[in-house]
């Protein structure tokens, strides 16, 4: 044990520079980063939920469903490029196994041993506050000069009838069920339920998807309608926008009933082999006792200041768990909050986490991502602009068979950029560009005059920024002044 640590561990109240409270990549991130600048690190780590832990995180199951779905459906278009290839099989087993050495890689960033190498004492417990200063873990007592809670969310139950009755599954649990889920009933049109519901459709079980709130609600409707038409085309039976009644059991297996589509018209009745959770996620704040250190919490996070401070000015809350007032929620925040709490905490610089447009992301096929402003977000802030480029006219998207898409760019009339909405192959990795372009304030006129290698989907980007110029060659005055200069050669 290093000196740092062995201190900490004497007997009696412990009294690190932070205590950090949760588990994942945000935890993770605030307690190696202050650990290799010499600051001495407290991690509270919780139990599971459900007293085990869980072989796939959430992540790693939609990224490990979406990877295979993706390479399963590149076999099958094969023939397009002349491949003649046989119908692929698939063995749920081995696929289960590459999801769980997949969420064992990532969690060596997080083992005891390269914890206790950087100096960070773990402690396992419930955590709870008893006074404004001090933190219980088992039974452990820290009074650290700065507390961080990044305890993430937790998959919520609606509160519908007959359903906290039912067998279900979530994004965490569903890799590990016992049977392949030969017909499965997805609650939810978040990235999570749509990214599922595909995949599994596309790995050859029936999928019925159930939106109360809509398609992706968050994101442009016009990308949306792309998303639903591949769903649809994959053979996703979909219910959009209609309220579920109640939750029954018919035959041992789980049955939704849905409200009527019109008036006086009869209700849906929904059936399937397994029911799997994806409408929402609630904070994991249970029991932590924040009424005692002065902290404001409902069922949405923390509220915290655009520092990420809390009520109690020692007190930070970062990712799912956080509510930040005039910053829409967004996943996979944790990771950037855990940045501006080491600088703000460490060194006492100011941050504003409502500053940068986080990019979100559907792993669907085709992806979507996007950040900033919606068009219609946009437009009631006064008079933007729209750009548009569809994959359809760029060369490698063409050659590939992957030519459904667009990149939309939303801007205010001097080029600022409000937001974007790819969706698209690779939607993902191209939101990079214009992540840091709106982090650094550039004008959609310096991303047209970037020179982008060729042939790739990132011209699809410099296209559609390249379509701010296209009204300027309709001016008249403009058109009689190159007809001028081209008199002189």
């Amino acid at each position: 044990m290093t000196e740092t640590a062995h201190a900490l561990a004497r007997p009696g109240p412990m009294t690190p520079d932070i205590c950090v409270v949760g588990t994942g990549p945000g935890a993770l991130t605030v307690a190696t980063t202050a650990a290799l600048f010499g600051v001495s690190v407290v991690l509270v780590t919780p139990p599971a939920t459900d007293g085990a832990e869980q072989p796939v995180t959430g992540s790693s199951a939609c990224v490990t469903l979406a990877a295979a779905a993706q390479r399963l459906s590149a076999l099958r278009d094969a023939g397009r490029l002349g491949l003649s290839l046989g119908e692929p099989q698939l063995d749920a087993a081995q696929l289960r196994g590459h999801a769980e050495r997949l969420a064992d890689t990532l969690a060596l960033n997080g083992s005891a041993e390269r914890l206790a190498a950087l100096g960070i004492v773990q402690l396992r417990g419930e955590p709870h506050f008893l006074n404004r200063h001090t933190l219980a873990a088992g039974e452990h007592r820290i009074r650290a000069r700065r507390f961080v809670i990044a305890l993430g969310a937790q998959p919520a139950a609606p509160s519908v009838p007959g359903l906290a009755e039912l067998p279900f599954l979530t994004v965490e649990t569903l890799m590990a069920a016992p049977r392949w889920p030969e017909r499965l009933l997805v609650l939810g049109g978040e990235p999570a339920g749509v990214e599922i519901a595909q995949a599994m459709r596309r790995l050859g079980s029936e999928v019925v998807l159930i939106l109360p709130e809509g398609l992706l609600p968050q994101e442009d409707p016009e990308a949306c309608d792309l998303i639903r038409r591949a769903l649809l085309r994959d053979g996703v039976v979909l219910h959009e926008g209609r309220e579920l009644l109640r939750a029954e059991s018919a035959r041992h297996r789980p049955r939704l009933v849905l409200a009527p589509r019109e008036e006086n018209a009869a209700e849906t009745a929904v059936e399937g082999t397994h029911l799997l959770l994806a409408n929402g996620r609630k904070p994991r704040l249970a029991g932590l006792d924040l009424d005692l250190v002065g902290i404001r919490a409902d069922d949405s996070g923390i509220a915290v200041d655009r520092g990420l401070r809390t009520a109690n000015r020692r007190i930070f809350a970062i990712g799912d768990c956080a509510r930040i007032a005039g910053a829409p929620p967004c996943g996979h925040a944790g990771e950037h909050h855990a940045g501006l709490v080491v600088r703000n905490a460490l060194f006492r610089l100011p941050v504003n986490a409502t500053r940068a447009a986080l990019p979100r992301l559907t792993l669907s096929q085709p992806e979507l991502a996007s950040l900033g402003l919606s068009e219609a977000e946009a437009r009631r802030q006064g008079t933007i602009g729209v750009l548009r480029w569809p994959y359809s006219e760029n060369e490698r998207a063409r050659a590939e068979g992957r030519s459904e898409g667009l990149v939309k760019v939303v801007t205010d009339r001097r080029g600022r950029i409000l937001g974007v909405t790819i969706v698209g192959a690779q939607a993902g990795e191209l939101i990079g560009l214009w992540s840091l372009a709106v982090r650094q304030r550039l004008n959609v006129r310096d991303v047209a005059d970037l020179a982008l290698p060729a042939p790739t989907l990132s011209e699809i980007s410099k296209r559609a920024a390249l379509s701010v110029h296209t009204p300027l060659a309709l001016r008249p005055g403009l058109r009689r002044l190159i007809g001028f200069l081209r008199r002189f050669g």
